[in-house]
Parts: C-alpha cells; sequence; structure tokens
C-alpha cells in the first residue's frame, strides 16, 4: 500500500471514530479527532449554501466548552439513526492535509419536546498532518445539493 492510500485510511479511521462518538454519544471519542485550531461554521438551513448566511456556534476548539456543549446535547437529544457514507477522500500533493466528503442523515429527538433536530446532506471534514497525526481544523455544516 502506497503513502496516499494509507493517509486515505487514516481518514476513513478518523470519519469512522467520530461516527462512532456520535452514535455512542462519547464525547472524549468525539473530541479527539478535533485539531486544538478546529472551527465549525453551520449554515442556518441545509440548504444556505451562501457562507453569508452561516454562523459559528461553538467558536474556536476548546475542550472544556465543547464538552459542556455535547454533554448537554447529548443528555437532551435521543439519537433515533445516524447513517453516514463517505463519498470521497481527497489528499494533497504534498500529503500533509487532506478532506473527506461525507453524506449524513443524522436524526436526533429532543427528551422533552419530541422535537426533530435532522442533520441530513453533504459534509466536507478538512484535515491537517500533525507531527504525526490527522486531525480535524474545520468542518463545513450539513448542505443538501
Amino acid at each position: 500500500m502506497g503513502i496516499k492510500e494509507q493517509i486515505i485510511e487514516q481518514i476513513r479511521e478518523i470519519v469512522d471514530r467520530e461516527t462512532r462518538a456520535w452514535d455512542t454519544q462519547d464525547v472524549k471519542m468525539l473530541l479527539s479527532v478535533f485539531h486544538k485550531d478546529m472551527v465549525w461554521p453551520w449554515p442556518v438551513q441545509s440548504k444556505d449554501h451562501d457562507p453569508l448566511y452561516w454562523e459559528m456556534v461553538l467558536g474556536r476548539f476548546d475542550s472544556r466548552r465543547w464538552t459542556e456543549f455535547y454533554v448537554d446535547f447529548f443528555s437532551k437529544h435521543h439519537l433515533a439513526h445516524n447513517k453516514r457514507e463517505i463519498k470521497r477522500i481527497s489528499v494533497s500533493e504534498q500529503q500533509d492535509a487532506a478532506f473527506a466528503v461525507v453524506d449524513i442523515d443524522t436524526l436526533w429527538i429532543d427528551r422533552n419536546s419530541g422535537k426533530a433536530n435532522h442533520w441530513k446532506g453533504r459534509t466536507c471534514k478538512v484535515y491537517s498532518l500533525i507531527g504525526s497525526e490527522w486531525k480535524m481544523t474545520m468542518h463545513t455544516g450539513v448542505l443538501q445539493y
């Protein structure tokens, strides 16, 4: 297996680990994929392709703040389903950056109101090689194309 194929497998493992973290509501596992400078812009609606209408919900990665956010989110929501399919993984020529295009269909149900919070569409997960470890540096929110 060549270096590029090895990198693709490493990125695939990170995407799969993130999926397992959502499935099990394992905050520590979820945070393990993020770089310390991670940012996550989120479209208000999945059809808002223009970033003029996106929001920064959590700001730059902060382990304490993001842990509190996800512990709270998981305590208030039931995961009905979480389907994810990697459509493409691209690696830079320099082999120090990559992105994964992942289609997701994740349905959360508010435990109190029963209201659905449906994440359905395409995401782009961006990674950098930090030393010998790949970390997610940026992720677009879910968009429908």
